[in-house]
């Protein structure tokens, strides 16, 4: 099944470790990458914790697994023998420490000169902060999401999931794509580098033009849209919904929808302009009138007057919601040693060339002696590397 897969012609090496590198190379795998998970032998593991945790298990499935000692020069000569065939290699050091390992681009660039380089770090390869730790939450302070986020005057919010890591790492595997496609015109690598920072200042988007081109700092505005009004949150008999009711035409479908068509005609909420500017009362108004039925009833209503609107899930909700079943965004494997196990599919599907999650995550080293002896190391060889804890 592999071999189907759109990927599956190219060999990655795998050198990430938490999650922005990890969810890059993760992107990769799901589509067929022979993905090879090198780690050191006496690695004290990882800041997700456990390595039988869900977050850890749901990372790196479809990948084969080997220890390897980058800091001994026996172990660089084996993984300088991996990388002569590689395609990809994916790493998210600190900046200098693949330098320090004699493991960065240039130096693997000698040896393949095919090979694309993926480095993911916390603010870039250089710069005034480019030895800094990186962590998603600091990168999302830096980054302008938490002076956006929660209520208004709440002060900053972080928000609910690792969204600068995740970011960084789709970023990083969208750019070894790129860069994959380039080298089939050139016939060259390149080093493709991402960071914390740069993707969580891109992710604002429309936000961060507010202020680069309207001079406008945004504030923060809870539940309420910055700009498209009314949307937000609304109580309802039985909880909350979810609203999306911008622009003229979308305002009155929901004006008539809830029973309340003086809402359209009240000149105080006439364009956009004016309804931004007395929110909290439009809000009101069609708060009293949503607190009358349930969410259940609202959203089939509204949604059949062409008015956007939805439930606010808790995570079991979501699972069990019938159009993320459709989906197919939770899927099975089998691990070998801690049975069936429910992971996340990846955000997108390809007509003919779907991904597939085909193996559980790896124990550490697995495949070590399989991986070693695909690139000509006999048995005797491999005890010896054993034996002087290389691998």
């Amino acid at each position: 099944m592999t071999s189907l897969l759109p990927l599956s012609r190219f060999k990655v090496l795998d050198l990430t470790r938490v999650r922005a590198g990890p969810t890059a190379v993760r992107v990769l795998a799901d589509w067929g990458a022979e993905v090879i998970k090198v780690e050191m032998p006496d690695e004290a593991g990882d800041m997700l914790g456990s390595r039988d945790g869900s977050d850890f298990q749901n990372l790196h499935r479809n990948k084969r697994a080997i220890t390897l000692n980058l800091k001994e020069e026996a172990g660089r000569e084996v993984f300088y023998e991996l990388a002569k065939n590689a395609d990809v290699v994916v790493e998210n050091y600190r900046a200098d420490v693949k330098h320090r390992l004699k493991i960065d681009y240039e130096t693997l660039k000698k040896i393949n000169p095919r090979i694309v380089y993926g480095s993911v770090s916390g603010f870039g390869q250089d710069g005034p902060y480019a030895k800094r730790p990186g962590f998603d939450q600091i990168a999302q302070g830096m980054g302008g999401i938490m002076w956006i986020t929660g209520l208004p005057e709440q002060g900053p919010v972080r928000a609910g999931l690792p969204i600068a890591d995740l970011g960084a790492g789709i970023f990083c595997a969208m750019g070894i794509l790129i860069a994959l496609l380039e080298r089939e015109v050139s016939g060259q690598g390149q080093w493709v580098q991402s960071s914390l920072l740069q993707a969580q200042v891109n992710l604002l988007d429309f936000q961060a033009t507010r202020w680069l081109i309207d001079g406008k700092v945004p504030p923060q505005a809870g539940n309420d849209h910055p700009t498209s009004i009314p949307t937000g949150v609304f109580e309802t008999k039985d909880g909350f919904i979810n609203i999306a009711a911008a622009g003229k035409i979308m305002f009155k479908r929901l004006a008539d929808a809830i029973g309340a068509p003086e809402l359209f005609d009240n000149p105080d909420y006439k364009d956009d302009a004016s309804r931004s500017a007395n929110r909290h009362a439009l809000n009101a108004s069609i708060a009293e009138k949503t607190k009358h039925k349930t969410s259940a009833e609202w959203i089939e209503l509204l949604n059949e007057a062409g008015v956007p609107t939805g439930p606010i899930y808790k995570m079991n909700d979501v699972f069990a919601d019938p159009q993320v079943k459709h989906l197919g965004m939770a899927v099975d494997v089998e691990h070998p040693r801690l049975g069936k196990q429910t992971l996340v599919s990846q955000g997108m599907k390809l007509s003919r060339t779907p991904s597939s999650i085909r193996s559980a995550t790896p124990e550490k080293g697995e495949h070590t002696d399989e991986i070693l002896s695909e690139i000509g190391y006999d048995k005797a060889k491999i005890a010896g590397l054993r034996a002087k804890g290389i691998v």
